[in-house]
């Protein structure tokens, strides 16, 4: 895991030094989303240093840097380690995997609050000079966030969980392979000039609490802690040409 994550950041600051070295254009931004879903939404701040590629410069893709808050209130979060919650934890495949809803356990989780500082990757296109649309996604980062009582039902039975916690480490995965709180939004963005822009939203946000004191107890013996929230929020951003 340490490889990973020193793979990463050594890309992030290649990535950078050689966007200040290299003729190709640059793209990069700063922007601040805000999105909302049922009993539950975000705000995010993100820094982003795209290259852009084709003989038009039309492709951009690159990595940054993002801070989001999650909030909610009384959360659903369910069983989330891939082997229980999934008929195969088999990378990308697992996308496609059936549920096994027989090992779903729920927690409720009564005020949710959680910060995540996240390193990202960021893909777009820019249709015209003033539209463009892309996809980014969390890669790795840490987790704080507020302690919170919650309900555990569990097998039929109800349990008091009286300091469920964020989970603290967030890592890219695919699927419910994933830990942590992992934050991805496909937007449409509309330049207004050449340094500000407004963007629209779908976001697609994994949010992870473990349980302190209680635990599932699952079919086949695993004691499980870890539970997810996977929320699907809409919104809207602000961005600024750096």
């Amino acid at each position: 895991m340490n490889k990973i994550i020193l793979f990463i950041a050594f890309l992030f600051f290649y990535t950078n030094i050689k966007a200040q070295t290299s003729s190709a254009k640059i793209n990069r931004f700063a922007d601040i989303t805000a999105t909302a879903g049922k009993s539950q939404g975000s705000v995010a701040a993100s820094f982003v240093n795209n290259w852009k590629f084709g003989k038009k410069k039309r492709l951009e893709a690159g990595l940054g840097l993002r801070w989001t808050s999650y909030f909610g209130s009384k959360t659903n979060f369910i069983t989330a380690p891939a082997r229980l919650a999934r008929t195969t934890t088999t990378p990308f495949v697992i996308f496609f995997a059936g549920q096994r809803e027989n090992n779903f356990d729920t927690l409720t989780v009564q005020r949710p609050f959680t910060n995540s500082v996240n390193i990202t990757i960021n893909l777009g296109y820019n249709f015209t000079e003033k539209f463009n649309a892309g996809f980014n996604i969390d890669l790795v980062g840490f987790t704080f966030g507020r302690k919170s009582s919650a309900i555990l039902t569990s097998n039929g039975n109800t349990m008091i969980e009286p300091s469920a916690k964020p989970a603290s480490f967030n890592v890219l995965l695919t699927g419910d392979n994933d830990y942590g709180t992992l934050n991805s939004e496909f937007f449409l963005k509309y330049k207004l000039n050449k340094k500000w822009g407004i963007k629209a939203v779908y976001q697609f946000l994994f949010i992870e609490y473990k349980t302190n004191t209680v635990n599932q107890i699952a079919a086949d013996g695993t004691i499980v802690n870890r539970f997810r929230n996977k929320a699907n929020n809409f919104g809207a951003g602000v961005s600024y040409n750096l």
